[in-house]
Order: C-alpha cells, then sequence, then structure tokens
C-alpha cells in the first residue's frame, strides 16, 4: 500500500479524534509534506490533494464556462469546502466541521489512494459503497474495456 511514483494508491484505516484531527499515513504525507488541500468530494467522501495537484486542478476548473448552471453549481460546491490543511507535529489535518458533516464523518475513517487524491470516507459508508461496486465489477470492466479503457 501507499505510494507508487507519482499515484496515490492503498487503503488505511485511521481514527479521527474530537478535534477532527486526522492522522494522515505516513505514505501519503511524504508526497505533500507542506500540507493539503481538503474538500467536497463525490459519493459522500472528502478528496485530499497535494497543493500542486490543487494548482493543476485549479487552472482546469477556471476553463470551466460560468455561463452554464451544472459550472456553476460544481464550482461553487467544490470551492467552498476547500480548504488548505497544513500537517501537524503527528502528521494529523484538520478536518472542518462542515466536510466531517458531509461525509458523515465520526471517528473511524477510511483513507485510499485514487491516483491523483487522496478520498476520505466514514468506514461504514466506504464498506457499503465497496460493496455494491464490487458486485458490479465484471459489468463495470466490461464497459470500459468496450470504451477502450
Amino acid at each position: 500500500m501507499g505510494k507508487s511514483g507519482n499515484t496515490f494508491m492503498g487503503e488505511y484505516t485511521h481514527n479521527m479524534d474530537d478535534k477532527n484531527r486526522l492522522s494522515i499515513p505516513v505514505a501519503f504525507r511524504e508526497r505533500s509534506p507542506s500540507g493539503f488541500v481538503l474538500t467536497t468530494g463525490l459519493e459522500k467522501c472528502l478528496f485530499l490533494f497535494t497543493l500542486d495537484e490543487w494548482k493543476r486542478i485549479t487552472e482546469k476548473l477556471r476553463r470551466f464556462p460560468i455561463t452554464k448552471q451544472d459550472a456553476r453549481g460544481f464550482l461553487r460546491i467544490f470551492l467552498a469546502g476547500a480548504t488548505h490543511c497544513p500537517l501537524d507535529a503527528q502528521g494529523r489535518i484538520l478536518v472542518p466541521r462542515s466536510l466531517c458533516e458531509y461525509a458523515a464523518l465520526k471517528k473511524a475513517t477510511v483513507l485510499i489512494g485514487v491516483l491523483d487524491r487522496i478520498e476520505i470516507w466514514n468506514i461504514k459508508v466506504w464498506e457499503e459503497y465497496r460493496k455494491s461496486v464490487e458486485r458490479q465489477l465484471g459489468d463495470i470492466a466490461e464497459k470500459l474495456s468496450e470504451l477502450g479503457l
């Protein structure tokens, strides 16, 4: 588990403390020692990006057409929740209350590496999501192979 080159991968279970501090696995934190950007993710998880990756993402977001309602809505939610999260001396980040509420984070969390980002999940939500996708994995693989992926 951990990192491979510039790719995040692996699954880690960590407990968030009563002050909403969450330990970032060493394999992940060594990629961005000056901290991360945390924001609203999809499927009720949070996205955690390195500062370099966040810069790349915001450059792409600048090209979203503000005349399109969907683009405006996505930008508002994605950026409103975004916060810089420096690492403390123990390698933890502070997760804002609003993001904890969005992702239903309490104590037990799962951090997973997904290529260019880390996702933070409530452990029960992750287990349910994982099971539902695993049941469809063959069909998903077939559809992706039809697309040439």
